[in-house]
C-alpha cells in the first residue's frame, strides 16, 4: 500500500516561513517524480512545485518562484521550504508522486500523478 503523509502546515503571519514534509512509504520512490499542489477554498487544485527522481530537475509556479524551494532526500521524504509567505498562499497543500521513466522528468498537472497525500493546511494571516 503506497502512502504519502504530509506534515508541517500551520498558521503563520505574512512574511513568515514554513517547512512542509511529505513522507512516502509502501515502496521505493527512487524512480518516482514528486510534486506539491495546493487548493484554496472555491478554487481548483493548482501546481506549486515538482522535482525529478534524481533531484536534478525542478520547476515552480510563477506565483511561488523565488520564495519556495522543493527538495527530497534519499529516505523517501520530500520537502517544501516556504518563505516570504503571503495571504494568497493560504490553501491545503498536497504532495503527489508518479512513476518516472526518465531521470530528469518532472510533471505539472494533477492528472500526471498516481499517488496523493491527504493534505496539510497552510494559513497565512495578513
Amino acid at each position: 500500500q503506497v502512502q504519502l503523509v504530509e506534515s508541517g502546515g500551520g498558521l503563520v503571519q505574512a512574511g513568515g516561513s514554513l517547512r512542509l514534509s511529505c513522507a512516502a512509504s509502501g515502496r521505493t520512490f527512487s524512480d518516482y517524480a514528486m510534486g506539491w499542489f495546493r487548493q484554496a477554498p472555491g478554487k481548483e487544485r493548482e501546481f506549486v512545485a515538482t522535482i525529478s527522481w534524481n533531484t536534478l530537475n525542478t520547476d515552480y509556479s510563477d506565483s511561488v518562484k523565488g520564495r519556495f524551494t522543493i527538495s527530497r532526500d534519499a529516505k523517501n521524504t520530500m520537502f517544501l521550504e516556504m518563505s516570504r509567505l503571503k495571504p494568497e498562499d493560504t490553501a491545503v497543500y498536497y504532495c503527489a508522486a508518479t512513476f518516472s521513466a526518465g531521470y530528469n522528468r518532472i510533471f505539472h498537472t494533477p492528472d500526471d500523478y498516481e499517488y496523493w497525500g491527504q493534505g496539510t493546511q497552510v494559513t497565512v494571516s495578513s
